[in-house]
């Protein structure tokens, strides 16, 4: 699958940890999961300790993660207080 011109923007970022992650956050919710697999195969990927990420397996739990849309998070501030 080719990358358009958005999703190559989001790879070019520094090779440090957290730098990907937070230009995909900028990407529509459908066209993450291929920038992911994508920095996997580049060798770009990194997990959340700060290692790179080196399994198939760990890279598309990664991508199935950030596919799914931020809209779900829960804000424990305004959640009412248990009883």
């Amino acid at each position: 699958m080719a990358l358009n011109k958005r999703q190559k923007e989001a790879m070019d970022h520094p090779d440090k940890l957290g730098a990907g992650a937070s230009k995909r956050r900028k990407l529509p919710v459908d066209e993450r999961g291929a920038v992911v697999m994508a920095e996997f195969h580049n060798g770009t990927l990194y997990s959340g300790s700060g290692e790179k990420v080196t399994d198939e397996k760990q890279a598309k739990a990664i991508a199935y993660s950030e596919s799914h849309p931020d809209e779900g998070k829960l804000n424990y501030k305004n959640s009412p207080k248990e009883k």
